[in-house]
């Protein structure tokens, strides 16, 4: 749709493919600096800011030929005394560290400070917090290493800039073909500037968010989005269209150059992304010409990053729906397509503000979180629900031997014995995710994301101290179509048909059915199932997700925040699975459980159309911690009919309340070449658990799971 430099970005996705990611160079330098900083500084929060300028400005710059936006890690073999330096630390100095277990980034920062400010000026602003404190008062000296730990960091910042712009200038003399030089020479007065002073250019917006990006990302190679860029980008690129200065095929080239450089340094299975689209404060659609841009993106980079959202809702324009369904249509595994009134009226519930629930991104997966003020924990932790089915009948794996089961004289009370675990459970998790962020507290510091966070700055705290003004923890629950359709069996076959008796059923699933096929066979295909539009199996899910919703209201965090529940599962569905023996709705041992909220892989009978009404038939609302519905589609089978189809599921699937929907249109011919010469499909993406990832780097497991989904007609 969109005109672009196809030359350029075709190289440059080939290189992000075959390139090998390596931050050993980044991980040394700080820990290095970290150690010796204990010689001269004694505050912890100033040691780490300290360590993260030295790490900055120590870093090898890198820039390959036809780049245009930069920051990656060089891949730079260390030497033999720096080997020997992070053998030493590795074995001896990182073990004495105290832990920091919980959740990192996971957020997109506050891009439009950067860019309006830049660091010169948020530097400014911290001068004059600092000019305010009188030092005798402990806390206020407290907020005084703060800022100073600030300080360093972002002067660390400005020195990696600085190193890019005279690589930059060093190339383009060297450089013999005069239209790269010029490149050159414009990438290195663009460094010079950004991200030092605010932005004044597209060009210019885009790389300091870049930098900021990799800074934060480089040392752990964790995950902080683009947060909505058609949003804060717009003036920058309405102004330059305007004058002349830039082009639709630049400005297209450059969001395309950003996208890829995600590749070149998060490892693939993860998810990190971007969100376009949505509606402001006042209900006003958003979209622009940046929004259309970054969706056809999708179709330049054909990569799993970034992970592309697309925010829906009723007045938003058709047309950039029906591009969404084009580039789906073409297989691409996004953009994942979001319900803004749902999520909207989500953050409206949790507290916030008409002007901050409409800033929000999906914080890798489908996790949503406010933009620029979130220090929230998503997926903490994980909970198999079926196992705690299994905990609860007192079914063993490998325990053959026929055991009494726990008895229950009604369905009626297992399932309330159920609830009571499950509330249990979540109670437990709170503790323990709390303890972890007590010690997050009182040991760690990121000085740099403080800087870039609300109400850090404003508050004189860091966000690993609860500086943030969101810190929600986020537990997600897996298997929720499995514990559906095995509370059907169990009351269908067991208490009603009796068919079996508990024993026997948890004796089948002991053994993993082994003798018993034809059984297995009953429970997976004569039982009602979640995904058909049956009433009395999506009343399951309506019950469950009820359930889960009321047992995390009224926590609190040790920072403050709330318990926000979640039901999508990464690849959490697969590890899940691998260790749960066999359940009652006639799943096999190791076989994964269902991937997010939709039904289990399978079970769809009735087409895609019945599966999304049965999706949609519980409140999703409380659920911002994410959901995750998969629909799979015949690639052999879609035809331009298929689009308009598809375009009708999606408003359907949006005016009924759905959360999000991520469409994958494959065949499975084309899965099982994948599967015989994976070197011929190393680029094949897939949609997996609310993520993208490359089909080939999968898990037989996972592989297995993505094949067996149902593959609907449309």
């Amino acid at each position: 749709m969109y005109a672009y430099d196809k030359e350029r970005i075709e190289h440059l996705r080939s290189h992000a493919l075959s390139r090998k990611q390596d931050n050993s160079e980044w991980r040394y330098l700080y820990e290095k600096a970290y150690l010796e900083s204990a010689q001269q500084e004694k505050s912890t929060p100033c040691r780490v800011g300290m360590a993260q300028r030295y790490m900055f400005a120590n870093a090898q710059p890198v820039i390959d030929g036809g780049e245009l936006v930069v920051g990656k890690h060089s891949c730079r073999a260390l030497s033999a005394t720096e080997e020997e330096e992070w053998t030493l630390i590795r074995r001896y100095a990182l073990p004495a560290k105290p832990r920091s277990d919980g959740q990192a980034a996971h957020m997109a920062v506050d891009y439009e400070l950067l860019l309006q400010k830049g660091v010169s000026g948020i530097l400014e602003d911290i001068q004059h917090h600092m000019a305010q404190l009188d030092c005798a008062n402990p806390d206020q000296l407290k907020k005084h290493e703060f800022y100073r730990s600030c300080c360093y960091a972002l002067e660390g910042v400005v020195l990696l800039a600085d190193s890019y712009a005279q690589l930059a200038a060093e190339l383009a003399q060297r450089e013999p073909d005069a239209a790269r030089k010029q490149e050159l020479e414009r990438l290195s007065a663009i460094c010079a500037k950004v991200p030092r002073h605010p932005a004044g250019s597209f060009y210019e917006a885009v790389q300091s968010v870049h930098f900021i990006i990799f800074c934060l990302s480089a040392q752990e190679q964790i995950l902080y989005q683009l947060g909505r860029p058609d949003r804060y980008l717009w003036p920058y690129y309405e102004k330059d269209i305007r004058c002349g200065a830039l082009t639709q095929k630049e400005a297209q080239t450059l969001i395309d150059c950003l996208g890829l450089l995600y590749n070149e340094y998060i490892p693939s299975g993860l998810a990190v992304g971007l969100m376009v689209g949505g509606r402001n404060a006042d209900g006003r659609d958003t979209t622009n010409d940046l929004s259309y841009m970054f969706v056809d993106s999708v179709r330049h980079v054909k990569m799993i990053y970034p992970g592309v959202g697309l925010c829906c809702h009723k007045g938003m324009p058709e047309d950039l729906l029906r591009l969404a369904c084009d580039i789906l249509a073409e297989g691409h595994s996004h953009p994942a397509l979001f319900n803004d009134e749902v999520i909207t009226q989500g953050l409206l519930h949790y507290g916030l503000s008409k002007q901050e629930a409409c800033q929000y991104i999906h914080s890798t997966c489908v996790e949503i979180t406010p933009c620029a003020s979130s220090a929230c924990w998503v997926a903490s932790p994980y909970t198999n629900l079926p196992q705690l089915l299994l905990d609860l009948l007192g079914v063993g794996e490998g325990d053959t031997q026929g055991k009494p089961v726990v008895s229950f004289e009604s369905f009626a009370q297992l399932k309330q014995a159920y609830f009571h675990k499950l509330a249990a459970h979540i109670r437990h998790n709170l503790i323990e995710e709390n303890r972890s962020q007590l010690e997050r507290t009182a040991h760690s510091f990121n000085p740099l994301l403080s800087c870039f966070v609300n109400d850090c700055l404003k508050e004189g705290r860091d966000i690993e101290s609860g500086g943030a003004r969101y810190n929600w923890i986020m537990p997600s629950f897996v298997g929720v179509a499995n514990l559906a359709d095995s509370f059907a069996a169990i009351e269908q076959l067991v208490f009603e048909e009796k068919r079996f008796t508990l024993q026997q059923l948890c004796d089948m699933l002991r053994c993993n059915f082994e003798g018993y096929e034809k059984q297995r066979l009953f429970l997976k295909n004569r039982v009602t199932k979640y995904g058909n539009d049956d009433e009395r199996a999506d009343a399951y899910v309506q019950e469950i997700t009820q359930q889960i919703a009321q047992s995390c209201q009224g926590y609190r965090t040790v920072r403050g925040g709330q318990l926000v529940p979640s039901l999508f599962c990464w690849v959490m569905h697969e590890q899940f699975g691998t260790c749960t023996m066999a359940t009652p709705d006639g799943r096999k041992a190791g076989f994964p459980l269902g991937d997010g909220s939709g039904p289990a892989q399978g079970n769809e009978k009735k087409g895609p159309t019945a599966s999304i009404l049965s999706s949609t038939k519980w409140d999703h609302t409380p659920f911002v911690g994410g959901i995750a519905v998969n629909l799979r589609f015949s690639k052999k089978l879609f035809s331009e009919s298929s689009k308009d189809k598809l375009l009708a599921l999606i408003h359907t699937f949006m005016e009924r309340g759905g959360f999000e929907m991520q469409v994958n249109v494959l065949d499975q011919e084309t899965l099982q070449k994948a599967q015989e010469h994976p070197e011929q499909y190393a680029d094949l993406v897939v949609r997996v658990g609310g993520y993208s990832d490359y089909f080939v780097r999968l898990s037989p497991a996972m592989q297995a799971e993505v094949m067996q989904r149902t593959e609907h007609c449309l």
